[in-house]
């Protein structure tokens, strides 16, 4: 399969590292049956992630599932054939590319559960500046379903409190209202528009949404079926960051220390066409 994609450009760069966020149309439509076979691949063979987010009783479920891509030969496929690390690296302005995990999330047609307002970073168990997430929707997304995020939310001092997306309490076992732990509190940009800009674009099937690990994100639910395809990926500065408490993903067992690079073996370089300037 021939991609046609290219290392993103400057001015996506720059707008990456101001905005938090860009939309980036086209890139990946020769993928789109590729990657759709594979989320039918993962619901049939789901894994221990498999999480239905509490949506048993909706119209629609809205489900996600991780960490599958070596089991999933469509997504390892993507992942190192697709040429996605080369606009990985251009938006990062980094030398290397680093993979951290893919996530598929679906919300069926009528799934009224909404995506909570989050960031990743304090879900994960590394932080840097060289972060993002290619989000990749695999059928037509409308304004009202798409993904939302917060304009130059990545910048803010302090990350915004996890959440348990099922339970919607402290993700870690606090309260945002009592125990901060370095974290802010959740914002309502629905209920405070004066405060926050935000970015929400309507998408056709191989469309790309890359964001930052610290950009605060949400989604509405979806009259139509929403199935999405996201590769979260590192650059050369990311390090390993003692949480808490278990991260998501887990990856336990893993025998890193505060400071230390992911380990290459259970999170791959990933081939570039060339060096990134």
């Amino acid at each position: 399969m021939t991609s046609r994609l290219h290392a993103a450009g400057a001015a996506q760069a720059d707008a990456f590292a101001a905005d938090g966020a860009v939309h980036l149309r086209g890139l990946f439509t020769d993928w789109i049956d590729e990657l759709a076979a594979g989320v039918a691949h993962n619901e049939a063979q789901p894994s221990e992630f498999f999480d239905d987010n509490g949506t048993t009783d909706d119209a629609g479920r809205f489900w996600d599932d991780y960490c599958n891509w070596s089991r999933i030969a469509e997504f390892e496929r993507f992942a190192f054939r697709s040429g996605i690390a080369d606009l990985a690296a251009g938006l990062m302005r980094s030398e290397t590319v680093q993979l951290f995990h893919e996530h598929v999330l679906v919300k069926e047609a009528g799934a009224s559960r909404q995506t909570p307002w989050h960031c990743d970073a304090p879900y994960y168990f590394v932080d840097c500046p060289q972060t993002v997430s290619i989000w990749i929707p695999l059928d037509p997304v409308p304004l009202e379903s798409t993904l939302r995020l917060i304009r130059g939310s990545h910048l803010w001092e302090e990350p915004v409190h996890p959440l348990d997306w099922t339970t919607m309490t402290g993700f870690y076992g606090d309260d945002e209202k009592t125990h901060s732990g370095g974290f802010q509190p959740t914002p309502d940009p629905d209920t405070q528009s004066d405060r926050f800009e935000l970015l929400e674009w309507a998408c056709e099937p191989g469309d790309a949404v890359a964001f930052h690990y610290r950009t605060v994100h949400g989604a509405r639910g979806s009259s139509n079926l929403r199935r999405a395809f996201s590769l979260r990926m590192v650059g050369g500065d990311a390090r390993y960051v003692q949480r808490p408490g278990r991260t998501s993903p887990p990856f336990t067992g893993h025998g890193m220390l505060d400071g230390q690079r992911l380990r290459e073996d259970w999170f791959p370089m990933m081939p570039l066409a060339g060096r990134v300037s």
